[in-house]
């Protein structure tokens, strides 16, 4: 049996409203697009490649984030600062003061004549005053400058050695052959500008005969008494005796 009651609320007339399922997550973009917009530049050394702010673009309703990277040209190094006076072509003055390779003056000229002089004697033409005005130049053999200068240098850096502290080590019953080869070492080390130290070692009952040490350091100081002196009087560490020469 059909009611003939009209409804009092047209809503509830309407059919139910549909559920919807929940929103599903963005598809990730494909590979080869994510691959063409991270332009990161793997082959360029890090120190060539310039990071700008990421810039965010909306492609088929993705948002995508892409980092745009410039790669900046590397640039020339910069040139090594010549070490020495100028030579030849590399004075700059226009006239300069010449020395002849005698060491006599030839007065003010301009640097071609001063060029032409040097070439006409196959020497070269070196700068050795350049704050004079004007600078002055001398004709000499720069080579066999450089050479002497180097030499001069090397023998005084040789001078400037620093002594090393060389450690000779004996025995109270060393034989007498072994003795002459460290005699000889000793020998080369106070030649060469060295310290030696003499360390006598003992060993078990050998300590009961201590002046037996003593008695061959005693040696050696009057061995090498002509060309060392005695740093350090002999002294007993342990179960060894010191004895510190250097060369005089």
């Amino acid at each position: 049996m059909t009611s003939n009651r009209r409804p009092t609320d047209w809503v509830s007339c309407l059919p139910p409203w549909p559920r919807h399922p929940p929103p599903r997550r963005s598809p990730r973009p494909p590979k080869s697009l994510r691959r063409r917009l991270n332009l990161r530049q793997t082959h360029l050394p890090q120190a060539l490649i310039l990071e700008k702010p990421a810039v965010h673009r909306h492609i088929s309703g993705l948002e995508v984030t892409r980092e745009s990277t410039i790669a900046q040209r590397p640039q020339a190094a910069p040139s090594p600062k010549k070490e020495g006076p100028r030579v030849n072509e590399e004075i700059r003055a226009s006239r300069v003061l010449l020395i002849d390779e005698k060491g006599e003056k030839q007065g003010e000229m301009p640097i071609d004549a001063a060029l032409d002089a040097a070439r006409e004697v196959g020497l070269d033409l070196v700068e050795v005053a350049p704050d004079a005005d004007p600078p002055v130049v001398k004709i000499t053999d720069y080579g066999k400058q450089r050479f002497a200068e180097q030499k001069k240098k090397a023998e005084a850096r040789k001078k400037q050695k620093s002594a090393d502290l060389k450690e000779i080590k004996l025995r109270p019953n060393i034989d007498k052959h072994d003795y002459e080869i460290k005699g000889r070492y000793i020998r080369r080390f106070f030649e060469e500008g060295d310290k030696v130290k003499i360390t006598m070692r003992f060993r078990g009952r050998e300590m009961a005969h201590q002046h037996l040490g003593m008695e061959l350091l005693t040696k050696v100081k009057a061995e090498f008494a002509d060309i060392a002196k005695v740093e350090s009087e002999p002294r007993l560490e342990g179960r060894q005796m010191v004895m510190v020469l250097a060369p005089r």
